[in-house]
């Protein structure tokens, strides 16, 4: 495989992942291949300021993946939790994506279905157990957005990597299609629930259009997306609870 991307590194496989470090070269498993396409093409072009960008890297033969393994650029650094970072490089980077075509592949894992759930654009019972109380609760707070989608990154809070002072770094993402803003009330849903942020964080990016709809949103997602996940846990609920209640004070 790796004289497939031109590499002569040895592999070195980075911790708690499937990944492969060789040398400069990562090499990664694809298990959606019209993503990892469609990933490579945006993250070959795109410049973020402010943002490292892990560039895709194409085979010998031109090819983004081969043999189901796809390979990028390394970016040095680990996930942190570095809030006041994190959002703004998630706004910067749904900037600089405004105008891309909506994907043409539908995605089918837990978080885009929980998505659609969110939207209400597929109604599926939250258990109670499992966070459906709250879901109930909140759900009935929705308002339409009036805001323009587009494609927007998001999951970044916990995948943008930092290397002290250097800037963060992007080497994947999920696209939803919702406005620009979505993935930023992610980022602080996730940050208040499983980050140790301070609920402060929920009132500081409230200048943003739309802004107690588009939290709501979030957590609805990620209420949804808890109650799909076979593995998720008690702890993880607790998490989501606590931002639950914070959020519907500012509603």
């Amino acid at each position: 495989m790796r004289a497939a991307f031109g590499v002569e590194a040895e592999p070195e496989r980075l911790p708690g992942s499937s990944v492969w470090r060789c040398g400069g070269i990562v090499l990664k498993p694809v298990t959606d291949r019209a993503r990892a396409v469609w990933l490579a093409r945006v993250l070959r072009r795109v410049d973020v300021a402010g943002v490292r960008v892990a560039r895709p890297v194409r085979a010998t033969d031109g090819r983004w993946i081969v043999g189901g393994w796809a390979a990028s650029r390394y970016l040095s650094g680990t996930p942190e939790c570095r809030y006041d970072e994190i959002i703004p490089a998630t706004l910067r980077l749904a900037q600089a994506i405004t105008g891309e075509p909506r994907p043409g592949f539908r995605r089918k894992d837990a978080n885009a279905l929980a998505d659609r759930i969110a939207w209400e654009e597929a109604d599926i019972p939250i258990a109670e157990n499992k966070g459906g109380r709250w879901f109930e609760v909140l759900a009935v707070a929705r308002r339409q957005v009036r805001l323009p989608d587009q494609v927007v990154p998001g999951d970044l809070f916990g995948s943008l990597l930092f290397d002290g002072a250097e800037p963060p770094g992007v080497v994947d993402f999920d696209p939803y299609y919702r406005p620009a803003e979505w993935g930023a009330a992610i980022a602080v849903v996730d940050a208040v629930s499983w980050g140790g942020a301070d609920i402060e964080l929920l009132h500081r990016w409230s200048h943003l259009p739309e802004w107690s709809q588009l939290l709501l949103r979030a957590l609805l997602f990620r209420l949804a997306g808890h109650a799909l996940n076979p593995r998720a846990t008690a702890s993880a609920l607790d998490g989501l609870r606590g931002a639950a209640s914070a959020v519907s004070e500012i509603l």
